[in-house]
């Protein structure tokens, strides 16, 4: 490799994953001659259509509403609860041959009979949040939404057996969203500090590598590492870092991102144990966003949930990234709001100062009212919220899974991704690994490893020491016009690659899996 190569490669390594991935997208987009393929991003290449036909003719239903009695030409009223459940019932039976409206009638018996929500409260909140004609009341979220997504993070996150207890939820631009919030809220609540060490659970989603670094955090890191020889799990020897008084906080994406696998029960029960008997006061921030794929999840809020702060993201599974749909939630009797009480004078004088324009008693706002506050810089509190008609489809996605008894959707979710991964594995030659707790939303290729079982150890240390770390993922782009993720920028082994099995065509993957075995062989040549 020439000195120049080596020298252009090593200015990108400093960039995210996420930006780097923009100049191989341009490279491998410069080759005329080939049609590019990007496995780069985790937007999947699916849609679910009974929710999004349900919100669509919901909307007509609310427009109805309004024209009920108009105020001038061209302006509806704006629309009563009182009555509303009847005139949808109405409704769905006059246009009962239209995509949508058997879910609309099932979801709404549902909510109603099943949830015990008052069928003209929740048809009217829906019909108001679907117009978007008021600012989000409750603004941390909808009451009947509320309800109704709780009782599905019990199905998904919990496996319908949630901990004692309610958790307390705050609908979100996304998960995102949730995390800048949840950050902004931990340092400002004086929960967390610059310079505390917060663990990491690794390989990891880059952003989560790259916030703590900020001026605006200065955290210290400490990985907490899976291990690739065990399947991605966390072993003892690294749960036990987490004994440590000095460690404030623990952030894991699970299942992981890039490694695409869910936490053995047995480590979750020994994480659980750890924070009841060694370590009451440490914070846990879960991302759950793939749990969905994986039969039998149970988020760490299982687990730990006085300790834990639960992030869920529609996007993935509901082919949802451009809804920007997410959810927070801690549980009712959590450490987060008892060690607020228990901060300094000093401490607790000022957070009266920046929360008591917003409530009349801010000392007992609860750590997630406060992120709502703080998710509009306090001073536009009365504006917080996420948009109301991203509610109402936050609703709908919910409850099309809720009524899912036979789990058809999970079913065929998981089966395209699976699908996916075994002809990618095939084309490279090498066995898919067998795995109850793998999502195979993503998948992980260690490069090196590949390279030391497929043409002896010499080779791949060769690999590794004449290359630059982003060598593959770079000539991949180059030279086969496939764009993939540098592993090593999640933390993930050097010269690895995650490849997305999600936002491309099942027929892409095996193409994917011969360019990566052709270059692996063409670097042997040489």
């Amino acid at each position: 490799m020439s000195d120049n190569a080596n020298r252009k490669e090593r200015e990108y390594e400093s960039l995210s994953p996420f930006e780097l991935k923009n100049k191989l997208i341009n490279m491998a987009g410069s080759h005329s001659e080939r049609m590019m393929l990007n496995a780069g991003r985790g937007n999947p290449n699916w849609v679910a259509l009974t929710p999004r036909a349900g919100f669509f003719e919901f909307g007509h239903f609310a427009l109805q509403e309004t024209q009920r009695r108009e105020i001038e030409p061209g302006l509806g009223q704006v629309p009563s609860a009182e009555g509303s459940a009847e005139r949808f019932a109405a409704y769905c039976q006059t246009n009962a041959d239209r995509p949508g409206v058997e879910f609309l009638t099932q979801a709404v018996a549902y909510a109603t009979q099943t949830i015990g929500l008052d069928a003209d409260a929740f048809v009217g909140e829906m019909v108001d949040a679907i117009l978007g004609d008021h600012y989000p009341v409750p603004d941390r979220i909808l009451s009947g939404v509320s309800q109704v997504v709780g009782r599905y993070l019990d199905q998904e996150m919990f496996g319908n057996a949630p901990p004692e207890g309610k958790f307390d939820l705050f609908a979100t631009e996304g998960g995102t969203a949730a995390m800048t919030y949840i950050f902004s809220s931990l340092m400002e609540n004086k929960l967390l500090h610059h310079g505390d060490t917060i663990a990491l659970g690794s390989p990891i989603f880059t952003p989560y590598l790259e916030i703590p670094r900020l001026s605006d955090y200065q955290f210290v890191e400490l990985e907490v590492q899976q291990d690739e020889s065990q399947h991605w799990q966390y072993p003892d020897s690294e749960i036990e870092k987490l004994a440590d008084p000095a460690v404030k906080a623990f952030f894991v994406v699970h299942p992981s991102n890039p490694t695409s696998v869910a936490m053995h029960p047995d480590c979750i029960k020994k994480l659980g144990h750890l924070v009841r008997e060694r370590r009451p006061d440490l914070i846990l921030l879960t991302d759950d966003v793939y749990g969905t794929f994986v039969n039998g999840f149970q988020s760490l809020a299982a687990a730990a949930p006085r300790n834990t702060i639960l992030v869920y993201s529609y996007s993935k599974y509901f082919g949802a990234t451009g809804w920007r749909l997410g959810v927070i939630g801690i549980h009712e009797d959590n450490v987060f709001d008892e060690q607020i009480v228990a901060l300094s004078q000093e401490d607790r004088d000022s957070l009266e100062r920046r929360y008591g324009h917003v409530a009349l008693e801010p000392a007992k706002m609860k750590l997630i009212e406060r992120m709502v506050a703080d998710s509009r810089a306090v001073a536009l509190h009365h504006t917080a919220g996420l948009s109301t008609p991203q509610q109402v489809q936050m609703a709908l996605f919910s409850l099309y899974c809720l009524l899912d008894t036979e789990n058809r959707y999970k079913q065929s979710a998981q089966r395209i991704v699976r699908s996916r991964a075994e002809g990618l594995y095939q084309a490279i030659g090498v066995e898919l690994p067998a795995d109850t707790y793998d999502t195979h939303y993503y998948t992980t290729i260690d490069v090196p490893k590949l390279a030391c079982n497929r043409y002896g150890e010499e080779f791949a240390n060769w690999l590794v020491t004449e290359h630059e770390p982003i060598d593959f993922v770079w000539r991949l782009a180059d030279e086969k016009s496939t764009v993939l993720m540098d592993g090593g920028g999640f933390d993930a082994p050097n010269m690895s690659v995650r490849v997305s099995l999600a936002n491309l065509d099942s027929d892409a993957y095996p193409k994917i899996g011969k360019s990566i075995a052709e270059l692996l062989e063409e670097y042997h040549a040489r």
